[in-house]
């Protein structure tokens, strides 16, 4: 990951987690998108909501399967899982690490990336190095969080009801 600052992650808390697909921003964009907090993560997310370019790898049923290796890690205790969606290009998540986020991040990555590659027959980069996290301070946060993942598909305009995405703990509570 990239960082300018010092960045804490305090074990016991839960973590909101953005990652997204190798080569779906502009190389120019990430380095004040995923490097700073607050207004350019969101335009980040904007960014890649809007998908003009670059890979949509998960929109191909037999790679979103991927989803399965983060329910593999909760339950094999590696983490509490509280939220997620897969978008096209890029992954929310709201977790709780048992070890340290980078350890926990890093292993759904190359999971999932392995996953993924076999699939597709591929052999190159599935995601992009970098990731942004941000721990949540307090239980109002942890609920705007989860909607903010929950509703991502609907802002987006992929569905009308954050229920409707196939790939996403809304859907999976609604079955």
């Amino acid at each position: 990951m990239h960082r300018r600052l010092p960045h804490w992650q305090p074990g016991g808390v839960g973590y909101f987690v953005t990652w997204r697909l190798a080569g779906s921003l502009p190389v120019a964009a990430v380095a004040d998108l995923w490097t700073t907090r607050g207004a350019a993560f969101a335009a980040g997310d904007r960014l890649l909501d809007a998908a003009p370019s670059g890979p949509r790898w998960l929109t191909e049923p037999a790679v979103a399967s991927v989803v399965n290796v983060l329910h593999e890690g909760a339950a094999d205790g590696r983490y509490e899982l509280e939220s997620w969606v897969l978008m096209p290009n890029h992954v929310h998540v709201l977790l709780k690490p048992e070890n340290t986020l980078a350890r926990q991040i890093g292993w759904l990555k190359g999971r999932t990336a392995f996953e993924a590659n076999r699939v597709m027959k591929h052999s190159e980069a599935f995601w992009a190095k970098d990731y942004f996290d941000r721990w949540i301070r307090n239980r109002n946060e942890w609920e705007k969080v989860i909607r903010y993942i929950e509703r991502n598909p609907v802002k987006a305009g992929l569905c009308k009801s954050p229920e409707d995405w196939e790939w996403s703990s809304a859907h999976q509570r609604r079955d």
